[in-house]
């Protein structure tokens, strides 16, 4: 069963969605960030080539011809997908194919249509049996 982790009270959650991504690529696992649509994903490819400050994450779009060698993969489009480990969603909807994957990541941001958004997809995540870890990550901050 997919495992589901919510990190809420994200200040950017781009940046926190970057910052994930590079903890993975450290631990050598695999990212689908899952954007609502295309100009997210640009945005988010973006910060990507700027994470860390001195370096950058290793990132392209699922119809890229190297997305089956890539850790971390960007796009607005659900298929076809080049791995099953983790899928980090940074849409208002919980993605349909989110039980393909190993773990499921939600970022919830501190602005209250965000939340209630998040708290649906919550929800819906419990109301089909899924463990549901949160982590709040504003505390971290102060």
């Amino acid at each position: 069963m997919t495992q589901i982790d919510f990190y809420t009270h994200a200040a950017d959650k781009y940046q926190t969605a970057c910052r994930l991504c590079a903890k993975a690529l450290e631990q050598g696992r695999r990212v689908m960030v899952y954007t609502p649509d295309a100009q997210t994903t640009d945005q988010v490819v973006k910060l990507l080539w700027n994470t860390p400050a001195i370096g950058f994450i290793p990132h392209c779009r699922t119809a890229d011809k190297l997305s089956p060698v890539t850790p971390i993969i960007v796009d607005h489009l659900a298929e076809p997908q080049a791995h099953d480990d983790i899928l980090l969603n940074l849409c208002s909807e919980q993605p349909l194919f989110f039980s393909r994957f190993h773990r499921l990541i939600e970022i919830v941001g501190q602005d209250e249509s965000d939340r209630i958004a998040a708290r649906e997809r919550f929800r819906f995540y419990r109301d089909r049996g899924y463990e549901i870890k949160s982590h709040d990550i504003g505390k971290k901050a102060g």
